[in-house]
């Protein structure tokens, strides 16, 4: 590779972003102001479950009072799929007929102000009948006390089954045991809510969109087929997107209520999503039932595992699809790192009347991990051996790599051992296993964590091609220009929310074109000025957008070389790229990139006959030549005191140790560890989505629903 100038792949180089950020300089949903527009606020259900028997529009406020039966025009949002059993839901932009879960909205009201627009929203009269609430998610598929789709005859998305055979291993395997497990539903609550600011343009007779989303192509989609637009009268462009973690990564009813609104006003119109609305409204995550059992020898290595799981998906399945990802990915990932002989998964995707669930930081990652680590240190009691001495025990070995495991994931590279060895070498485990049996004078007791895991990520059009859903990846594109004056422009459709792909892609440019990352220019998440993306989502930008990053970087480099030997009079071949110029191998021959493309756009006469029309400008894709996707994967290990009392919990020390792989940029990669750190700390310790028997959410505030603070333990890091 050439360019380098210690910008490129694998330096620490400062964030490009954190310049307009720091600065109060970035633009969000909410910085966007518009002419004459709008603000709106939507009537939302008090109640889980009830049928709608009338709504009432306060009088005098009949214009800025919106119903189902005024956008009747408008289409279900219905996220399909080819899956054998599937049971489709239509979930209309406002309530109709019926509400599903707490939150749900029924109507949307206009004003100047949001403040006037709740004041409306407050008069606004709703006649319920309510129906019992469908709240437990085993209870929802086995005993229901109603159906929340009465269409479909039960209360289940979708059923799978990986099977197995395990008669012979429960009469012959020496270790069985069998646990129940759940986890917590939760909120992403990323820092900025969802936001939606809609315009209609009628000189193009194009909807403009400003949205705060993940997948701005997906969301264009999904709008044109709601509201029957063809997909080139609708542009939608993701801002400034401050936090996303697959909160931001499906189409809005309130995206489609406001493009409505904005044609049928003629006006602009905005929606900012309050932290009350982000935690009772609109989606969870992680709530997962698990009926586990492994069988093991006595030497700690596992037979098999045998698995019935259930997950709570909500009321529906979000576009382009949402219900039955978590659940599908259970019976795929749960044997997680290690082999065995047999494994057997039941699972069910639960439909309940709670907000829709979404895949969050690892689709069903964390339910898996937390109950499979859980049976491998239970193994470890019953064989009395270190709980890390059995991980061993069953790791893949780097020997075996590429290592195809029970369900068919492909593991391409790594050493799982050593980074368990690792970990185990630098939280000093002797040290507290002494301190465990002397005892703490307060009477806390001391507790060693240990967890493993590897991570699926860019996956390909062979992993989604299956499910027909409508978002299958394909190639992955980037446009590249090399403009008059040496700046390289970049144009991808994925969208950052907190990625730093501004910084990383200037990274891998540099690496190839020698172009400095100061002049690298990275515009995305606008569906007119980029290509097609299904966007940002399991973990698959680097992979993809970088290669892709990568590929154009090659193709402007080859035109860039050939048009400067031309004008050099020298063999492309002895040509080099660093630091923003070419340079001929041994001499101090060279041009600027700016000089070189000066000539193709400013003085064409001094071109080569033979130069390629395409210029300085080029679109290209690029598609992983196995596209099952990576698996990166790490070792944790913690201590904490807890108070056996009243289970106040102190981390003492908190070791990560992961590969992955090449780092475009350490830094980068430190701050995604340590938040996703952060974020797993509040999953264990803090944050909670209860609702009661009525279906009614207990955690409406930050008051309530808490996030941890900064982790007040040291902690150190190693990636390689």
């Amino acid at each position: 590779m050439e360019g380098k100038s210690g910008k490129g792949v694998g330096a620490s180089l400062l964030r490009k972003e954190d310049e307009r950020h720091l600065r109060g300089r970035g633009e969000f949903v909410g910085d966007i102001q518009r002419p004459g527009m709008l603000e709106a606020a939507f009537v939302r259900s008090p109640v889980a479950h009830a049928r709608i028997k009338g709504i009432e529009k306060p009088a005098g406020f009949e214009d800025r009072v919106f119903t189902m039966d005024d956008l009747a025009d408008v289409k279900a949002i219905r996220a399909v799929t080819a899956i054998k059993g599937f049971k489709p839901s239509d979930m209309w932009p406002l309530a109709r007929g019926k509400v599903r879960h707490v939150g749900e909205p029924i109507a949307v009201c206009v004003a100047a102000t949001r403040a006037e627009a709740e004041d409306i929203a407050a008069q606004v009269y709703v006649d319920f009948e309510e129906l019992p609430a469908v709240v437990d998610m085993v209870e929802a598929r086995t005993s229901p006390p109603s159906l929340v789709h009465e269409e479909w005859g039960d209360n289940v998305f979708l059923e799978t089954l990986v099977d197995d055979d395990f008669t012979a291993v429960r009469a012959r395997a020496p270790i069985k045991l069998r646990r129940h497990v759940r986890t917590a539903r939760q909120s992403m609550a990323p820092m900025e809510g969802r936001g939606v600011l809609c315009e209609w343009n009628t000189r193009l007779g194009q909807l403009e969109m400003y949205s705060s989303a993940q997948m701005p192509h997906i969301n264009r989609s999904g709008l044109s087929e709601c509201l029957g637009l063809d997909q080139g009268a609708i542009r939608v462009i993701a801002p400034d997107v401050g936090g996303g973690f697959g909160y931001k990564g499906i189409l809005l009813s309130e995206e489609i209520c406001l493009a409505w609104l904005s044609r049928r006003l003629g006006r602009p119109v905005r929606w900012l999503e309050d932290r009350r609305e982000q935690l009772v409204a609109s989606t969870n995550c992680r709530e997962h039932d698990y009926d586990i059992t492994i069988y093991a020898e006595r030497d700690g290595r596992l037979i098999g595992i045998d698995c019935d799981a259930t997950v709570d998906s909500g009321a529906y399945s979000l576009y382009p699809f949402s219900a039955c990802l978590e659940g599908a990915q259970v019976a795929s990932i749960l044997p997680g790192p290690y082999k065995m002989e047999h494994f057997r998964c039941h699972t069910w995707s639960a439909c309940t009347n709670k907000p829709p669930i979404l895949p969050y930081r690892g689709v069903a990652r964390t339910g898996v991990c937390f109950a499979l680590e859980l049976m491998m240190d239970a193994v470890a009691r019953e064989a009395g051996m270190e709980p890390y001495e059995v991980r061993l025990a069953n790791l893949v070995l780097p020997s075996e790599m590429p290592y195809d495991n029970i369900t068919k994931k492909h593991f391409d590279s790594g050493d799982y051992p050593e980074a368990v060895r690792k970990a185990v070498a630098a939280i000093d485990l002797p040290k507290w296993r002494a301190r465990q049996k002397a005892g703490e004078a307060d009477g806390r007791r001391i507790g060693v964590g240990l967890s493993v895991y590897c991570e699926q990520g860019a996956h390909g059009t062979s992993v989604y091609s299956g499910w027909g859903i409508p978002m299958v990846p394909g190639h992955e594109q980037c446009f590249a220009r090399l403009s008059p004056d040496g700046v390289l422009e970049l144009r991808i459709g994925a969208q950052s929310h907190g990625q730093s792909m501004e910084t990383t892609f200037a990274q891998v440019a540099n690496e190839i074109l020698g172009v400095d990352p100061d002049k690298v220019r990275l515009i995305h998440g606008d569906t007119a000025l980029t290509p097609y993306s299904t966007g940002t989502w399991g973990s698959r930008c680097a992979v993809m957008s970088g290669g892709a990053v990568a590929t154009a970087a090659r193709e402007i480099a080859q035109r860039v070389k050939k048009i400067a030997g031309k004008l050099m009079e020298v063999a492309v071949e002895d040509l080099v790229l660093e630091d923003g110029k070419v340079k001929v191998a041994g001499t101090d021959k060279q041009m600027t990139l700016a000089e070189v493309a000066h000539v193709w756009y400013r003085a064409p006469q001094r071109l080569p006959a033979d130069v390629d029309p395409g210029g300085l400008e080029a679109t290209v894709g690029y598609k992983p030549q196995r596209d099952t996707g990576t698996f990166s994967y790490a070792c944790h290990a913690v201590v904490v005191a807890v108070d056996p009392e009243i289970g106040h919990t102190e981390i003492l020390d908190y070791v990560i140790v992961e590969d992955g792989g090449t780092l475009i940029n350490p830094m980068v990669v430190d701050g995604q560890i340590y938040g996703g750190t952060a974020q797993g700390i509040g999953t264990a310790l803090y944050e909670e989505m209860n609702y009661d028997g009525e279906g009614q959410p207990l955690a409406s505030t930050l008051a309530d629903y808490m996030p941890p603070d900064r982790p007040k333990c040291p902690n150190r890091a190693s990636s390689t």
